[in-house]
């Protein structure tokens, strides 16, 4: 008999309950945000931390539209993308960005396996405008797996961001009932190439935790992680958007991602951001400057 999902449900633990920032600045964010028409991740995903990042001035910025071409079952993203991407998008962003005196861009999209380069060029103009509104400005993209097309790749990454992020979001065990549409060996290539195209560009990864995996297998992707040539990863708790997605197997406490963080570093990561509240853009714009640092010093 097939297990109904929606009827499973964990209890929230003490340690993932915060007060929501109040003040001007969140609605001054949000207010920006919605005269320009922009998307945010923060607001479509359900963040979290969508209340203390907008009262701190900053949003990680969701291009392509609001809609996804996959329907992975973690994710609160809507499913069916209706239309080309706007082509006035990029310039409205880094104009945006650009009043929100943002100096730390991150900027992500709905996977839109529907266009012939999977939205390359799209990240590839955002990253040109940026550059022009704000010069002194550093750009993160988060990009999708754009099914493992090399030369959509080359073209973001040739656009010159400073990080480039992909998440892995989780082990290869839990891919196919959690990632619809993706394939792990596929993500560790968008990887590997980019530092293959950039040696020197910053690559950056993710994981969801709480979803069954077991310690060994976590521990085999950061492996696959740094010998992939990533050198930044975060950690985080993953959140049941609603009772139609996928179930928490368990909350993991604050110390244990603590000891993940530790053995990720001891493994040859060179920044790691772990914790329960922890997601791709967290404290993003101190990981790029510590990792900058770290390259200096050796």
């Amino acid at each position: 008999m097939k297990k109904d999902i929606s009827k499973i449900s964990v209890k929230k633990p003490h340690w993932l309950r915060k007060r929501l920032p109040k003040g001007p600045e969140y609605e001054r964010v949000r207010a920006l945000l919605a005269k320009s028409s922009l998307n945010t991740v923060c607001q479509e995903a359900k963040c979290p931390n969508i209340f203390e990042c907008f009262s701190k001035g900053t949003a990680t910025f969701l291009i392509m539209g609001n809609r996804c071409t996959r329907n992975c079952l973690f994710c609160a993203i809507a499913h069916g993308p209706k239309g080309p991407p706007d082509p006035d998008e990029p310039q409205r962003l880094a104009y945006s960005a650009s009043v929100m005196k943002l100096d730390y861009i991150v900027v992500t999209s709905v996977t839109r396996d529907d266009l012939p380069d999977g939205g390359a060029s799209v990240f590839s103009r955002t990253i040109e405008k940026i550059r022009k509104f704000i010069p002194s400005g550093h750009v993160e993209v988060l990009i999708p797996d754009f099914q493992g097309d090399t030369e959509a790749l080359k073209q973001v990454v040739e656009a010159g961001p400073d990080v480039l992020n992909h998440n892995i979001e989780t082990v290869p065990r839990l891919y196919a009932g959690i990632r619809r549409g993706a394939d792990f060996k596929r993500s560790i290539g968008v990887l590997k190439n980019t530092r293959k195209i950039s040696p020197a560009m910053y690559t950056k990864s993710g994981l969801m935790l709480g979803l069954g995996e077991k310690k060994d297998e976590v521990i085999e992707v950061f492996r696959r992680l740094v010998d992939a040539g990533c050198s930044i990863l975060t950690l985080g708790q993953y959140l049941q958007p609603s009772s139609g997605h996928y179930p928490v197997s368990r909350f993991l406490p604050p110390e244990e991602f603590d000891e993940y963080k530790k053995t990720a570093l001891h493994m040859g990561f060179k920044q790691v951001e772990s914790g329960p509240f922890v997601r791709s853009s967290f404290n993003a714009g101190n990981l790029y400057c510590n990792m900058a640092n770290v390259i200096k010093e050796d």
